[in-house]
C-alpha cells in the first residue's frame, strides 16, 4: 500500500519545480539557477536556465562555469546515466543531452548547440525479434565531444561517437560516426564535406 505522506510530499516537489520552470522575468531565472545549482554534481559560476527546462538525474551531471542552457531544453542523467559539460557552453531551444539508462556523455569547453538538437548516449536493444523492442532494455554508450566544436540546429548524434576538437556538425546532420578535429561534416549520415582553417577557392 503507497504511503499518502510520501505521496503527498512528492507531489508537493513537483509542483515546485513547476513553478520555478516556468517563473518568467529575471526573479525567475534567479530561482531557477538557485533552485538546480545546489542539485548538481557539480556546478561552477554564472550559470544560466530559461524556462521549461527538464533536468533529470541532477547528482549524475557536472556543470562548468558560464554555461548557458535554453528555454524548452533537456537534460537526463537517471538510470545510471552520466553528463559532463564542461565551461562556455551555450544550447539553444529544445536541445536534448540524454544519458539516461547507462549513457555517458562528454562535453568539452567552448561548445556551441543550435536549436532542436538530439544527443542520445544509449540505444533500445532489438536483438530479439519475439518480443517487442520496448521490453528488451537499454544499451548505454559513450559520446564525446571535444572542446570548440559547433553543432548546427536539428543534429542528432548517436551513442559511441567521438566528435574531435574544433569540428563542425552542419545544421540536419545525423552523426553515427566519429568526427576528426576541425572537420566540416554534413548530411544523413554525416559525411566530411570541408575543413576548418582552408581558404575557400575562388
Amino acid at each position: 500500500m503507497k504511503n499518502p505522506l510520501k505521496s503527498l510530499a512528492i507531489q508537493i516537489i513537483i509542483s515546485i519545480e513547476a513553478l520555478i520552470m516556468y517563473f518568467p522575468g529575471p526573479w525567475g531565472l534567479s530561482c531557477r539557477v538557485s533552485y538546480w545549482k545546489g542539485k548538481f554534481k557539480r556546478c561552477g559560476k554564472h550559470l544560466y536556465i530559461g524556462t521549461g527546462v527538464t533536468i533529470d538525474g541532477t547528482r549524475n551531471i557536472e556543470i562548468g562555469d558560464e554555461v548557458s542552457i535554453m528555454t524548452r531544453s533537456y537534460l537526463y542523467a537517471h538510470n545510471n546515466g552520466f553528463i559532463s559539460i564542461g565551461h562556455r557552453f551555450s544550447g539553444n531551444t529544445n536541445v536534448l543531452i540524454d544519458a539516461s539508462n547507462k549513457g555517458k556523455i562528454m562535453i568539452g569547453n567552448d561548445i556551441l548547440i543550435g536549436p532542436n538538437v538530439v544527443i542520445r548516449a544509449s540505444n533500445h536493444v532489438y536483438d530479439r525479434a519475439d518480443i517487442p523492442v520496448r521490453e528488451q532494455g537499454h544499451s548505454g554508450g559513450n559520446i564525446v565531444i571535444e572542446d570548440d566544436v559547433w553543432i548546427g540546429s536539428n543534429v542528432v548524434i548517436t551513442p559511441d561517437v567521438v566528435i574531435g576538437k574544433g569540428a563542425i556538425v552542419a545544421a540536419g546532420a545525423v552523426v553515427v560516426h566519429n568526427v576528426n578535429s576541425y572537420d566540416i561534416v554534413g548530411g544523413v549520415p554525416a559525411i566530411t564535406i570541408g575543413k576548418r582553417g582552408q581558404k575557400k577557392i575562388k
